[in-house]
C-alpha cells in the first residue's frame, strides 16, 4: 500500500502518483476530474463528503495543511501556533493573504467562520468539530429544544488583525492537527453580509476560485493567481464533471475525455483488466480511510447485538476483496485505518468470517424479516455491497437486498436525516491523520457523522479523557480503549480498507493521489 514518493511528487498533499506522459506542460490547460453531486452548498462548515470536498478543498486554505504519504501537518495560513498547556492556543496568521474577492484574510475571518459553524440555528453539518472550544455549549446546547444563549463562543478572542486566541474546554493535544480540516477554513465578510448569495457563488482563499456550478453536470473552478500557499496549481482550469455512472466516467477517461478518476469501476477491476487498460496511466497511493456498514439503532429490530455479530461474521471479506475488488481493497479488522498511528490488528473480533457462529448468533437474535443495505449505487459502491448481501444471505438464510439511492448527495441526505430503513454504507476518509478523527466524529453521542446514532456513555467518557490528555502517546492509548468498547457494541461493521488505485488520462503528465482519495491538485501537470 505504501509507495515511496519522489521529491517532485511529494511537494504537498500526499499519496503516490503517476508520471511519464510525453508532451510539453501547459500552465494554462484544463484538468477534468470525476465527480459526484455534492450533498450541500459549497461552504466549508457544511461539507463533509467527497462530492463537495473536491471543490471546497481547492477553494479554501486552512491554518494547517498536510503533505507526504503520511500526511505530515505543516503551517499553511498559520504563521505560528503556540500553547503552554494544550488548552490555550495563540494563533498568528500570515499577512497579505487574500480572498478571491480581493479582501485580506484576517484573524476575525477565522473566528467569525468558526462561530458560524458552531451556532446551532445555522444547522451546519460540521458543527461538532468545534465542540472542543470553550463556550460551544452556549451556542449549541445539548438539548435541541433549548435556545443558544449567545452566537459567539467565549473561547475565541480576536487579539489583532493577524492574531487570535483559542481556549478549549480541556487540554487537547490533537487540536493543532485538527484545524487543518475543511471546517476550520476562514470565511470572507461577504459571506456574513449575504449567505444566500455566497452559496450561489462561493468566495474562498485557496489556490482555485469558483466559476460556476450546474447541478448534476459540473463544478468549474479556475486558478487564483494571487494565492500565496505552497500548494499552488500548475494548470489553469479545474472541471469537476458529475457522473451518475462510474463506468461511464472510466470509459471517458480511457477515451481521454476525462483526466482523473480516483477509484475504478468493478468492470475494470475484474481480472485486473485495469492494468492492461491503463499501463503507465495507473495511479497508486496510500489512503487513510475505512469502509463500514452502519446499523442504525433507530431501525426496528436492528438494536440487537446478536444480530450485529451474526451479520458481521457472515460477510466473507477476504473473498469479496479478492474477487469483486480484485485486491484493490484489504479486509478491515478494526475501526481505525491501517495507516493511522494507533491502529492495531484484530480489534474487531467479530470481523472474522465464521459461518457456524454467525448462524448460531442469528438464531439467538430472534430477528424476523428481511435485511437491507442501502447506498448510492454510483462510484462503484453497489457491487461489493451486493456481494456482502449475498454472503449474508448464503450464511444466515435470510433475505438481504441492496437498496440504491439516486446519487451520492441524496444518499447522504438520507443518512444525516436519520431516514435509513436498514443498514447503510458508511465510509470514512481521514480529515486529518489522527486516531481521534476516526472516533469522535463517528461514535461520540450526537456527533456529526454518527450514522448509526450510536450512544455509549462509557465510550463518550473515554473519548473526553483522551481528548483532554496533553501527552499524545498517552492519549492514543485511551482512544484505543474507546475503540475496544466500540468493537464490542458493533454500531457499524468494518468491512474493508481501500489501497488507493486511481487512473489518469494521457493528457495528464503527473498527478498524486492524496491520503483522502483525491487528486492532489498541486501535483498536477497537464500537457498541451
Amino acid at each position: 500500500m505504501v509507495t515511496t514518493l519522489s521529491l517532485v511528487l511529494a511537494a504537498c498533499g500526499g499519496g503516490s502518483g503517476s508520471s511519464g506522459s510525453s508532451g510539453e506542460v501547459d500552465p494554462n490547460g484544463t484538468f477534468t476530474v470525476y465527480g459526484t453531486e455534492p450533498q450541500n452548498t459549497l461552504i466549508p462548515t457544511n461539507t463533509n463528503e467527497l462530492g463537495g470536498s473536491k471543490a471546497v478543498d481547492a477553494m479554501f486554505a486552512e491554518l494547517v495543511a498536510f503533505k507526504g504519504e503520511n500526511a505530515q501537518p505543516y503551517n499553511q495560513m498559520a504563521e505560528s501556533i503556540t500553547t503552554p498547556d494544550s488548552k490555550v492556543y495563540d494563533i498568528k496568521i500570515k499577512q497579505g493573504w487574500k480572498f478571491h474577492d480581493g479582501t485580506e484574510v484576517k484573524a476575525k475571518n477565522f473566528v467569525d467562520a468558526w462561530n458560524y459553524g458552531a451556532y446551532a440555528p445555522n444547522g451546519q453539518i460540521n458543527t461538532d468539530f468545534f465542540s472542543n472550544i470553550q463556550g460551544y455549549s452556549d451556542v449549541h446546547p445539548d438539548d435541541k429544544a433549548a435556545k443558544p444563549t449567545t452566537d459567539k463562543m467565549s473561547g475565541l478572542v480576536v487579539k489583532g488583525d493577524y492574531e487570535f486566541q483559542v481556549t478549549l474546554n480541556a487540554p487537547f493535544s490533537v487540536f493543532e492537527t485538527k484545524i487543518g480540516y475543511t471546517a476550520f477554513a476562514p470565511l470572507p465578510d461577504a459571506f456574513f453580509k449575504d449567505p444566500k448569495a455566497f452559496a450561489e457563488h462561493p468566495i474562498g482563499n485557496g489556490p482555485m476560485k469558483f466559476v460556476s456550478r450546474t447541478p448534476n453536470a459540473d463544478i468549474k473552478l479556475t486558478r487564483f493567481d494571487g494565492y500565496q500557499g505552497q500548494d499552488k496549481v500548475k494548470f489553469k482550469d479545474l472541471d469537476i464533471k458529475i457522473y451518475a455512472s462510474q463506468e461511464t466516467a472510466y470509459q471517458d477517461l480511457l477515451s481521454n475525455k476525462l483526466d482523473f478518476i480516483e477509484t475504478l469501476p468493478p468492470s475494470a477491476l475484474a481480472g485486473s483488466k485495469y492494468k492492461t487498460d491503463l499501463k503507465d496511466n495507473l495511479v497508486t497511493g496510500h489512503l487513510l480511510g475505512i469502509s463500514t456498514i452502519a446499523i442504525p439503532y433507530y431501525v426496528p429490530g436492528y438494536d440487537n447485538l446478536d444480530l450485529r455479530k451474526a451479520i458481521s461474521m457472515a460477510i466473507d471479506r477476504t473473498q469479496i476483496t479478492k474477487t469483486v475488488m480484485n485486491d484493490t481493497y484489504v479486509p478491515a479488522d478494526g475501526y481505525i485505518s491501517q495507516g493511522i498511528p494507533g491502529y492495531r490488528p484484530g480489534v474487531c473480533q467479530f470481523c472474522k468470517f465464521d459461518p457456524t457462529q454467525a448462524k448460531q448468533l442469528f438464531a439467538q437474535s430472534g430477528f424476523k424479516g428481511k435485511l437491507t443495505i442501502a447506498s448510492n449505487a454510483d462510484g462503484g459502491r453497489k457491487e461489493p455491497l451486493v456481494a456482502a448481501c449475498n454472503s449474508i444471505k448464503n450464511v444466515l438464510g435470510v433475505e438481504c437486498d441492496f437498496v440504491p439511492a439516486t446519487d451520492f448527495g441524496q444518499w447522504r441526505s438520507i443518512v444525516t436525516g436519520h431516514k435509513l430503513t436498514g443498514m447503510g454504507r458508511s465510509d470514512w476518509s481521514a480529515d486529518y491523520p489522527s486516531i481521534e478523527d476516526f472516533l469522535n466524529p463517528i461514535y461520540k453521542t450526537g456527533a456529526s457523522s454518527n450514522d448509526s446514532v450510536y450512544s455509549n456513555p462509557a465510550v463518550d467518557k473515554l473519548l473526553e479523557q483522551a481528548d483532554a490528555t496533553p501527552d499524545k502517546d498517552a492519549a492514543v492509548k485511551i482512544y484505543q480503549q474507546a475503540e475496544d468498547l466500540i468493537a464490542k457494541d458493533l454500531p457499524s461493521i468494518p468491512v474493508w480498507d481501500e489501497k488507493g488505485v486511481a487512473a489518469k488520462s494521457k493528457h495528464t503528465k503527473t498527478v498524486v493521489l492524496d491520503f483522502r482519495r483525491r487528486a492532489d491538485y498541486s501535483s498536477v501537470e497537464v500537457t498541451k
